[in-house]
């Protein structure tokens, strides 16, 4: 279960994930797993991803809603530090090119990893907000269902 709070000008996500810190590390930035895993039917799927996975790096995630109308996201590397912490900037073309930053901390933890991912710079911005305490959830959701299932 995500554990889901918010400030003025953040949504934060706690969950514990049955899969080591490098693994899920692996899946929030390696291109093949995050096509794998954002997403799903019911939703819209991110099946695109182009990351240059380095301070000042650029990345671009493009996907569908299931109205099939495209959407994307946009930003740069602030922060690599692997397999602890990931900063980015995001800027999605459904939020009206607002620019806000996504944080992901990563720390081992009983048989797995604590991961926290931080959205902030949300203030200026309530409805997108909202928006994403709706759907990081999900998004966190897929991420640990993918991380946990065994692979060969």
């Amino acid at each position: 279960m995500v554990n889901i709070s918010t400030t003025d000008d953040a949504v934060i996500a706690d969950i514990e994930i049955q899969a080591p810190p490098e693994a899920v590390y692996a899946a929030i930035t390696d291109p093949a797993q995050l096509s794998q895993w954002w997403g799903d039917d019911d939703t819209y799927h991110a099946d695109q991803w182009e990351i240059d996975l380095r301070v000042g790096g650029r990345y671009v995630s493009r996907g569908k809603g299931k109205d099939g109308k495209p959407f994307e996201v946009r930003g740069e590397y602030l922060e690599v530090d692997p397999p602890r912490v990931l900063v980015q900037t995001w800027i999605a073309s459904f939020g009206g090119e607002a620019a806000s930053v996504v944080r992901w901390e990563l720390a081992p933890s009983g048989r797995g990893t604590r991961l926290k991912m931080t959205h902030s710079g949300l203030r200026p911005f309530p409805p997108l907000k909202d928006m994403y305490s709706n759907g990081w959830p999900r998004v966190i959701g897929w991420l640990k269902g993918f991380s946990e299932r065994p692979r060969a």
